[in-house]
């Protein structure tokens, strides 16, 4: 009895159990590629955006047109985002109140809140990435498991084993776990570069933050006494 040993040919004649799960890992691993050349297309935009912003913010425009600007535009994301949000409710907060502390307090939170939607839409799909890298192997495992329990199976059934029966069953096996490792390592390895470049998008986000609350606090002490 002759078997085919190529990719293709392994696959028909695996059982429907461990076919199930090649293609399982096969949809698992196309998605990761989809979703890490979407995460790195977002996250490079989300850095030019960033450059482009603080070459704007601290080339000493001014506060009150760039915030015009910026909210002219459909849609606006990342560090420009949390400064519109800051400066919208500074400016709200101080025509309705003379403390300065307060102003810059909730001036301070209504960024926070922006600077966590920012965040969250970064990391947005990386949750199906360290799934995908943690339960691959695994999946792949159970179909190598499932696989060269059915041909020892079928040996058994059998008067005389030889090698050239067990060799298709062990490898249509084999294959499963392979793919299951060609799924989990790319999305393990994209989950965390993004990981580490939305932790230093959030820091720079913070950072800036810190700096335009500082601003903000210098602006609104500075007109206490004319209050």
């Amino acid at each position: 009895m002759s078997s085919d040993l190529t990719f293709i040919g392994l696959f028909l004649q695996a059982s429907f159990v461990v076919q199930l799960v090649m293609l399982l890992l096969i949809s698992v691993s196309i998605a990761s590629w989809a979703f890490i050349f979407q995460r790195q297309k977002a996250l490079n935009g989300a850095r030019d955006e960033m450059k482009a912003f603080e070459d704007e913010f601290w080339s000493g425009a001014d506060l009150n047109r760039l915030y015009q600007q910026l909210s002219s535009e459909e849609s606006v994301s990342g560090m420009g985002h949390i400064f519109c949000a800051g400066f919208k409710e500074f400016v709200r907060l101080r025509k309705s109140n003379t403390n300065p502390n307060v102003v810059v307090d909730g001036t301070y939170r209504a960024m926070r809140v922006s600077l966590s939607r920012e965040v969250d839409n970064l990391e947005s799909r990386l949750s199906f990435l360290a799934t995908a890298g943690s339960i691959s192997p695994y999946i792949g495992l159970f179909g190598t498991v499932w696989g060269i329990m059915n041909a020892f199976i079928a040996l058994g059934e059998v008067q005389q084993a030889t090698l050239a029966m067990v060799a298709p069953g062990i490898a249509e096996a084999l294959i499963a776990t392979a793919i299951g490792l060609f799924a989990a390592i790319p999305a393990v390895i994209a989950y965390n570069r993004f990981s580490h470049q939305v932790e230093r998008l959030e820091n720079s986000y913070v950072n800036f933050m810190e700096e335009f609350s500082a601003i903000l606090q210098r602006q609104a002490h500075a007109s206490q006494p004319n209050a």
